[in-house]
């Protein structure tokens, strides 16, 4: 960002918004929208009128792991954050030590060959760092089945803003779907935390359609403001279709969250047409390389430091993008995963106009 701004303590989102009181539900957060420099303030409820008939919502259908879990390194406590399983059965890991006020910190030290002892005669061994930059993740080798030891003693991954543990349903969205192979994400893909099947309901009743996609977004501390890493996804034909179909006429393409951009957006080719893909993604998008299908974005207020903010200028403009966050700040919005929502609408230029990959 080109201003510098520090998020006070007191602006972390504690706790869901449906705990703040009562009768509330998941949609009692506020919605900050920008188009362009002008930004204006909204209840998340509202959404329904902000949009229009023809636009089309991207979500991410990909459930939420239980992916932390307690083990040790000899008499030493740790907990073991699992990120993304690769194709050869190896996940990648970040391990953390206990604080002492029931959430984690880095662990420094740790080097190839080290043992993990998890529950139930568990064992996590470690074999080589995610790559020579990345030495905080590590691929390593579980015995036996990790997503059964994931279901019968994991719980959510959570950070120190968070008041309190929470069950593995507060970090499920409404749009997830259980995955064939047990796959899922390390973390809550959370820009659609605020969604219910009410509010779907009255969205699709006003015409905004829906296109699902799924990408496994693995673990990105709170401590570590680092690009992704190489994410499994997966754009089924009939969403690759609708974005198409969508951006060829007047609707807008608006993507719920950063994980949604990412998916479709690797499923674009250099012409801007979306195909049916699956694999992995080591897209990375930036002002530079721009977006090529998305018109907007709805996505929570992410961390001065964070890598995401690249995304949102792709979307909206540097301009955009400092004058929301001047705006969240002196408006009190809250961050992370229970916080606000922020909808970027960039300022409508006509369609010809999109980047077509060669001019960023």
């Amino acid at each position: 960002m080109t201003v510098t701004v520090r998020v006070p303590p007191e602006l972390s989102a504690r706790v869901p918004a449906e705990q703040r009181g009562p009768g509330l539900d998941r949609d009692a957060v506020r919605l900050l929208v920008s188009r362009g420099t002008e930004v204006t303030h909204h209840a998340f409820a509202e959404l329904p009128r902000l949009l229009r008939a023809g636009d089309l919502l991207v979500v991410n259908t990909s459930p939420t792991l239980a992916a932390a879990v307690d083990g040790r390194i000899g008499h030493a406590r740790v907990v073991v954050h699992f990120s993304t399983r690769g194709d050869d059965g190896r996940w990648a890991v970040e391990l953390r030590e206990p604080d002492g006020r029931g959430t984690t910190r880095p662990r420094a030290g740790t080097r190839a060959g080290t043992e993990v002892v998890l529950p139930g005669a568990g064992r996590l061994v470690l074999e080589e760092p995610l790559s020579p930059r990345r030495e905080r993740f590590w691929w390593a080798r579980a015995a036996g089945d990790a997503l059964e030891l994931l279901r019968a003693y994991g719980r959510a991954i959570r950070y120190s803003y968070t008041e309190r543990d929470q069950p593995l349903l507060a970090y499920q969205t409404v749009f997830a779907l259980p995955a064939p192979d047990g796959a899922g994400s390390a973390e809550m893909p959370s820009a659609a935390r605020p969604f219910t099947a009410r509010l779907v309901a009255e969205l699709v009743s006003r015409g905004v359609q829906f296109a699902p996609v799924t990408l496994h977004t693995g673990v990105a501390s709170a401590e570590a403001h680092e690009p992704p890493y190489p994410e499994r996804f997966a754009v089924p034909a009939a969403s690759a279709l609708l974005v198409n179909a969508v951006g060829a006429g007047d609707g807008r393409v608006i993507a719920v969250g950063t994980t949604a951009v990412r998916a479709v957006e690797s499923a674009a080719g250099p012409d801007g047409v979306v195909r049916a893909a699956a694999g992995w993604t080591d897209l990375v998008v930036t002002p530079r390389r721009g977006v090529r299908v998305v018109d907007g974005l709805l996505t929570g207020l992410h961390e001065p430091e964070a890598s995401h903010l690249l995304m949102l200028e792709a979307v909206a403009g540097r301009a955009g993008v400092d004058r929301a966050y001047e705006e969240a700040l002196r408006g009190l919005y809250l961050w992370h995963e229970f916080g606000d929502v922020h909808l970027i609408l960039p300022e409508e230029t006509p369609h010809s106009e999109r980047c077509d990959g060669n001019s960023w």
